[in-house]
């Protein structure tokens, strides 16, 4: 590893010096640009990531001397990447600096790609509010440049993160949406009934201990998926509301026990389903205040 250090060092001052000299019969940006490669190539060999991610940097500025928009926003690309191993805000900074020039040059693929790497990142770090904003920008190229599948993994994404942040409606629309979008396609026909799910545990959730939201949007997953009032998902959430409704949490406590021994729940159903069943518990306790 030490020789790898040594030898991006020395490709390092070669390409600096390269900068500091004459270019009479080529460009001294583009012969930089070879030795600044080389240097950040033997650096992450050695798993010296600072030192690659910072030659990234300087290999981008002389792509961007030399009028080479893509490779620099590759380069930037490559500097983040070697930055996310150790500094994940300097990690996101040039990965937004590949974005802007990759939407400059009309690459919204790329730029797609590397957004959802940074709501990935802020994902990972357990920053959902963030997560939601580079997923939502991720959606809008992905679905300009029609690649439905890829947006739509983003906004399970951020229906996900808005549920567990308690912005149900907003999470609820877009399960929604994707229920609707996947019955027309063969291929994605067989996970509606997991979102029409999800939507109606968002709705037990915004009905704040009140089974009227999620029998309306019961009424409205009937018309959209007929197939669905004979699933175990519907009769899960049917389950559900009627205990709601008796305020029985060993009604609702069995209904999703009984679901679970057949198709486990996540922890994400998990979390929103105690939620739900912490309501009711409130709600008897206020009916037993009154009495």
């Amino acid at each position: 590893m030490a020789n790898q250090i040594a030898k991006g060092e020395d490709f390092q001052k070669q390409a600096e010096k390269k900068l500091t000299g004459w270019g009479l019969f080529t460009s001294k940006h583009e012969d930089a640009a070879e030795l600044f490669d080389k240097a950040a190539n033997a650096f992450k060999l050695a798993k010296s990531w600072e030192q690659a991610g910072a030659v990234y940097v300087k290999l981008a500025n002389c792509h961007l001397k030399s009028d080479s928009k893509h490779e620099a926003a590759t380069a930037y690309a490559d500097a983040a990447h070697s930055y996310k191993k150790i500094q994940a805000k300097e990690s996101v900074s040039y990965l937004e600096e590949s974005v802007n020039l990759f939407m400059e040059i009309g690459r919204l693929n790329m730029a797609a790609k590397y957004y959802k790497e940074i709501a990935e990142i802020y994902e990972s770090g357990e920053d959902l509010e963030k997560a939601i904003i580079y997923y939502e920008r991720a959606t809008d190229l992905f679905q300009s440049e029609d690649v439905t599948t890829s947006a739509n993994q983003c906004r399970q994404k951020i229906a996900q993160f808005a549920a567990q942040l308690e912005q149900y409606q907003k999470a609820i629309e877009i399960y929604e949406d994707i229920a609707r979008q996947s019955l027309s396609n063969n291929l994605l026909k067989y996970g509606v009934k997991g979102h029409l799910l999800n939507a109606g545990i968002c709705q037990l959730c915004k009905g704040n201990g009140d089974s009227i939201a999620i029998n309306n949007g019961l009424e409205r997953y009937q018309d959209l998926d007929p197939t669905f009032a004979g699933s175990r998902e519907y009769r899960l959430l049917v389950d559900l509301a009627e205990a709601i409704d008796e305020e029985d949490i060993d009604k609702f406590t069995g209904a999703l026990k009984e679901y679970d021994s057949m198709t486990q729940l996540d922890a994400w159903k998990t979390t929103l389903l105690l939620r739900v069943k912490d309501m009711i518990k409130a709600k008897e306790l206020e009916e037993d205040d009154l009495t």
